[in-house]
């Protein structure tokens, strides 16, 4: 009876400390969220894609009833982008078809919902790849193109260079066909706008041959890093993809310290041997847990900055394909725990500043005792396409990983830090990355983006009605409702 009766207590407790640890806003089930879990609000529906004409009667269900509609894929975003309080958000992934794919001509056809490595499986039997795409394959092809994002090659710079044509959707329920020489106003807007000027259903991309590299892995200084860059790799015709890592560690390599990863085209060796698609990401349990000890503790993050040193060390020389090179290992990084989150945040530095700006940007960190967990520094070459650009010249990214409270109280201190930082990005003449938490300052927005007031004229051009609608046009464009 005892027995028993203890047993019941122990699931009492239990069952209260669940329900208090899982008691804030960003779990409950009922309210939408992103991946950031830092604006949960209630939504009218959320609607699966499927066919083109079920999407044209939504958007006309949605205007009729004066609804806003905000589109979402795999929701990695972290600012609201993909959702509006309720309204209707149109879930993309399940309009994931691949439509057409042309060897001959290097091109491929795609639903927006349809994820990178989808299209990675569709073309690797024909010897071909993506161009670029962002560092990750498990993001949607409309949701990447929508941010415009980048990744870690080199030669193609963001995604706008790679996209041939796209239909579009737009408020007033016309499907329009997009490219630089069909409705060419759109196409800039469109790419980079986050979902403000319509629903794009399918994307044609250009694509280029898959390839052989040898990993080399170099370890270098932050004040060398610039120099080293452009002899080593841009001055290098073979170097295809760049990535670098910056020293969290405290003492004294604490952002001075880092190592760049490159892959070179490797002709040793036959392409067929190493071009088979991994389809599970190894050694899972383990990263997870050191990525965790890297959260909480101080000597965490010793050991997992020298655990990955070491690791990357023993990969010099491996050989990859470049389809597998960039369907590079996320699943570790994955952190669903109640009130904190790991935030991204990336910042955009001309090549000149960035030994001067690392070494601010880590007095900042310190100051302001800030959880950053990682930081990647990768290439962009200057896009001046896309309207709302963020490489306005030749610069690096430096996309960093914070561990942060997602409390009020604790979500304003951060906010406040983070544009301590931006400051600093604006004073080197850098951008920073919009489809992140909007932390920036409206004035610090003004000063990153210059273009920024041709974007919202356009927005009231093409949509005045505001039917597609998201916290970033809120935000930063008034909510015009």
């Amino acid at each position: 009876m005892f027995k028993k009766m203890g047993v019941l207590l122990l699931l009492l407790v239990l069952c209260i400390w669940t329900y208090w640890r899982t008691g804030g806003e960003d779990q409950n089930p009922y309210l939408i969220t992103d991946y950031s879990r830092l604006h949960p609000v209630k939504v009218e529906r959320v609607v699966q894609g499927h066919q083109e004409q079920q999407l044209v009667e939504l958007l006309k269900d949605a205007r009729e009833n004066h609804l806003t509609v905000s589109i979402a894929g795999q929701r990695h975003s972290q600012g609201g982008h993909t959702y509006y309080r309720d309204g209707i958000i149109i879930d993309m992934t399940s309009y994931n078809r691949i439509l057409d794919i042309q060897p001959e001509a290097k091109m491929i056809t795609v639903q927006a919902g349809a994820t990178w490595a989808d299209v990675q499986r569709a073309i690797n039997p024909y010897g071909l790849s993506l161009k670029n795409m962002q560092s990750q394959n498990i993001f949607t092809v409309g949701g990447s193109i929508s941010v415009n994002a980048h990744g870690r090659e080199l030669r193609n710079g963001s995604l706008i260079q790679s996209v041939e044509s796209f239909r579009l959707l737009t408020a007033d329920g016309q499907i329009q066909e997009v490219s630089r020489s069909s409705n060419s106003e759109l196409f800039p807007l469109v790419l980079g706008g986050y979902g403000l000027f319509g629903l794009i259903l399918d994307v044609t991309l250009t694509l280029t041959d898959d390839e052989l590299y040898q990993l080399n892995v170099d370890r270098i200084q932050a004040a060398a890093y610039p120099t080293y860059f452009r002899n080593n790799v841009l001055g290098n015709p073979d170097m295809r993809m760049h990535l670098a890592r910056i020293s969290l560690q405290p003492g004294e390599g604490y952002f001075s310290d880092m190592y760049a990863l490159n892959y070179v085209m490797d002709t040793g060796a036959s392409l067929q041997d190493y071009n088979k698609m991994s389809v599970r990401e190894p050694g899972v349990l383990p990263a997870k847990i050191l990525f965790n000890l890297n959260r909480g503790t101080v000597w965490g993050r010793e050991w997992f900055w020298e655990l990955q040193q070491r690791y990357f060390d023993s990969q010099d020389g491996t050989r990859i394909s470049r389809n597998n090179a960039m369907a590079s290992p996320s699943a570790f990084m994955e952190y669903h725990q109640p009130g904190t989150n790991d935030l991204l945040q990336e910042y955009f530095i001309p090549m000149d500043a960035f030994p001067a700006f690392v070494k601010e940007m880590g007095e900042i960190i310190s100051q302001e005792k800030l959880d950053l967990l990682n930081i990647t520094v990768r290439y962009v070459p200057q896009d001046d396409e896309a309207v709302l650009s963020y490489a306005t010249e030749d610069m690096f990214g430096l996309v960093c990983l914070f561990h942060a409270s997602l409390s009020d109280e604790e979500q304003s201190k951060f906010k406040a830090s983070l544009q301590k930082i931006i400051d600093s990005v604006i004073r080197f003449k850098g951008t920073y990355y919009l489809p992140y938490e909007a932390y920036a300052t409206a004035d610090q927005f003004d000063q990153a983006y210059a273009y920024k007031d041709d974007f919202f004229a356009a927005k009231e051009q093409y949509d005045p009605e505001h039917v597609f609608m998201n916290y970033f046009m809120e935000q930063y464009g008034g909510n015009g409702k």
